[in-house]
């Protein structure tokens, strides 16, 4: 029976963390592409809606008000599991993953229980996920800055 050493930690961080981080900013890329058709939906559904020809038609005025809604909100458990692991591994300042979370949940809670309305709601969680991108690519600079460095040393 043979011990196997540990595989190394880059720069105090263990690989498994890195590869968590790695699927959470991949997660996270697919949240900010599913907001991006949110956006085209909305315009393109809601440019043709408006055209005196297609104002009986139902198809589109459900594709242009449900639509975007529909994509946006699920981007919410992306982002919650974003959320997590930024808390987790503290890329970030855990009030600001709280605040962020806390406003932007408050605020579809109020809408949909007070106002009868999801859309205010849904809109600040548009801006989650690009905070979090945010989040993510400092945290691989940091990483790539810190491996520059050594390289850099041990010439």
């Amino acid at each position: 029976m043979s011990i196997e050493p540990k595989q190394a930690n880059t720069y105090g961080i263990p690989p498994l963390a890195i590869a968590r981080i790695k699927g959470a900013q991949q997660a996270n890329t697919i949240a900010i592409y599913m907001i991006y058709a949110a956006l085209v939906a909305f315009v393109v559904f809601g440019t043709i809606a408006s055209i005196k020809v297609f104002h009986d038609n139902q198809l589109l005025y459900r594709l242009f008000y449900n639509l975007p809604f529909i994509l946006v909100a699920l981007t919410i458990p992306i982002t919650l599991y974003d959320a997590f692991i930024i808390y987790r591994y503290r890329l970030s300042q855990s009030s600001m993953v709280i605040m962020t979370i806390g406003v932007s949940t408050v605020i579809l809670l109020g809408g949909l229980l007070f106002a009868d309305t999801a859309w205010l709601g849904l809109a600040s969680w548009l801006g989650v996920a690009f905070l979090f991108k945010v989040s993510f690519k400092r945290f691989f600079d940091f990483l790539q800055a810190e491996e520059e460095t050594e390289t850099l040393e041990q010439s």
